[in-house]
């Protein structure tokens, strides 16, 4: 996965075969000032998806090519941590349960208030953007471990085992103070 743009807007990306569904949808997120993709077609969608692309997904779930179900597996497989907030007029229990056990963020029947899918997508981007966060905290946690010599990464195990100072400063034949210097950010 490449590095994501942190100054790019997420996008609210709507998959739905229905032009007047599409449409409407499309006006709705415009109104309230979010940047917005629209898909008649999963597949075409999927053809130029990028995973680490922050937003959130808004797919129907039963559509003619591919169900939205489909789509949610195959993000899953490209690695990417977007949520997805199924929306459908047909939907059952089983299927939401699909879709949830696949990691969707919301599950939402036709017809629904405009306030009520707005609020969702507005705790879809926070989730977003957390996730992201949190995937940046980690590559940047990674990047400064492959930074460590042989030797502070040594230091570094027996300090996450719980080492005292003291003992590691001994079995290493180090100062007492040295353990802590590779923690100190550069």
């Amino acid at each position: 996965m490449s590095k994501p743009d942190k100054s790019a807007a997420p996008v609210i990306f709507v998959v739905d075969d229905d032009d007047g569904m599409r449409r409407a949808l499309d006006t709705l997120l415009s109104t309230v000032g979010y940047k917005t993709a629209v898909y008649s077609r999963p597949t075409e969608f999927l053809a130029k998806f990028k995973a680490d692309a922050p937003g959130c997904l808004v797919p129907d779930i039963r559509m003619p090519d591919m169900s939205g179900l489909e789509v949610q597996q195959q993000l899953n497989r490209m690695g990417s941590m977007m949520p997805v907030i199924f929306i459908t007029g047909h939907g059952d229990v089983p299927m939401a349960m699909q879709a949830m056990k696949d990691g969707a963020f919301e599950f939402i029947q036709k017809p629904f208030r405009d306030q009520d899918l707005l609020d969702r997508i507005n705790h879809a981007l926070k989730q977003d953007a957390d996730n992201r966060s949190t995937v940046a905290r980690r590559a940047e946690v990674q990047h400064r471990l492959e930074t460590l010599t042989p030797r502070e990464r040594q230091v570094m195990d027996m300090v996450v085992d719980g080492v005292a100072n003291k003992v590691i400063a001994i079995d290493l034949n180090l100062s007492e103070r040295t353990p802590w210097r590779f923690i100190a950010p550069k």
